[in-house]
């Protein structure tokens, strides 16, 4: 895998201006991208991608030497869903995209192996694999995961205990597939994760992305879509609940590069605790290359208590004035009083009341996902969420 660097006085977002000035980059596709960690200046802060992170806390991650070893998996064995070790030369290894910071270049230049998780078949099945027992030394990890043409799958890949963790997630969808990725965050109240997230979605594929984050200290989930054939379709979904002290960011991106591609991206969340802060940063591009593009995104936070912050950022590049539709939305409140007042009127308790709000605004993502036994999970997850547990 080569560099996609551009020339030094080009790198991090800046170009050169007629004058000799410099200015951003303005286009999200034109941002820099390298493999190689080294290309990558290291992280104050500043830059565009950082400045609404935690980079203190994960400093290790950014510039540190990391493991790249195997990472130990739990998971039972389907039929269509085959694992397996890859060497880093071979060739579905970028496929789906390249770095564009320097924590996922240094998981790209810090892994032994990757892991492959290839899917076949027509038939509906469905896979859990989780990481486990990654212990709190830094790391660094790679995966693959690539469904065949005319597949059918669900895959949730997840992750619970310790962990000091930065990876890249490349996931390939064949022409006329339809996948499911559940990308779950469980990890224990100090574990820091930042996972780079890349899809490439085939002719008349169907890719829907769910990130769900619950546990960890720091959990930084960012997917970035590439719709590059005709006909492309992606549904991405995230819900989060961030308590006091915890960071949960995602910054999503969505590339339409295809003729009558279609993308609808929805991420909600709910924050309370003192300390409790969630950023979500939405870029979409409809290139000129895509006419006929039909695009909507939105963000929705819901403020639990006092002394929580939520960041929402949606952001729309359009080329080409051949479109279906395209929008965006974004909104942070409070508990509606009204709502809470109808149940409680009723002889419904205010914390029973709360809790009953807070599961209505988040089942929209929950019951998206098409696992009864997983939404069962993730309800109950929120439900101690809510208790404090």
């Amino acid at each position: 895998m080569t560099s996609t660097a551009l020339p030094t006085a080009e790198q991090h977002g800046l170009v050169a201006h007629s004058d000799g000035a410099f200015v951003p980059v303005q286009t999200r596709s034109e941002r820099f991208r390298s493999v190689h960690v080294e290309d990558f200046a290291p992280v104050t802060g500043r830059e565009h991608e950082w400045k609404l992170s935690p980079v203190a806390a994960f400093a290790d991650l950014t510039a540190g030497e990391l493991d790249g070893g195997r990472l130990e998996l739990r998971t039972d064995a389907v039929d269509g869903v085959e694992l397996s070790w890859i060497a880093r030369d071979d060739e579905r290894i970028g496929r789906a995209g390249v770095p564009e910071e320097r924590a996922s270049a240094n998981a790209w230049s810090s892994f032994d192996e990757a892991l492959l998780i290839r899917v076949t078949g027509d038939d509906e099945k469905v896979a859990v694999i989780t990481r486990t027992a990654l212990g709190t030394a830094p790391r660094g990890a790679h995966t693959v995961i690539e469904i065949t043409p005319n597949s059918r799958a669900l895959i949730v890949f997840g992750g619970e205990g310790d962990a000091r963790l930065t990876e890249n997630v490349e996931i390939i969808v064949g022409e006329g597939a339809s996948l499911t990725v559940v990308s779950l965050q469980e990890w224990n109240d100090d574990a820091v994760h930042l996972s780079s997230q890349f899809a490439r979605i085939g002719r008349d594929a169907f890719l829907k992305h769910i990130v769900v984050s619950l546990g960890g200290k720091v959990v930084r989930v960012n997917p970035s879509t590439h719709l590059a054939e005709q006909g492309a379709d992606i549904e991405a979904l995230g819900l989060y609940f961030a308590d006091a002290g915890q960071h949960l960011e995602q910054q999503v991106f969505v590339h339409h590069d295809a003729p009558h591609t279609r993308s609808r991206v929805t991420y909600k969340g709910a924050l309370q605790g003192a300390g409790a802060r969630s950023v979500w940063i939405g870029d979409v591009l409809i290139a000129q290359s895509a006419p006929g593009t039909d695009s909507y995104e939105q963000n929705r936070n819901l403020v639990l208590t006092d002394g929580t912050r939520a960041d929402s950022v949606p952001n729309l590049e359009i080329e080409t004035g051949d479109i279906a539709g395209a929008g965006h939305a974004s909104a942070t409140g409070r508990f509606d009083d009204e709502q809470l007042f109808y149940l409680m009127a009723r002889g419904i308790t205010e914390a029973e009341a709360r809790r009953l709000v807070v599961r209505g605004f988040l089942t929209e993502i929950v019951q998206k996902i098409g696992s009864p036994e997983l939404e069962a999970r993730l309800t109950a997850a929120v439900e101690a969420e809510l208790e404090g547990r």
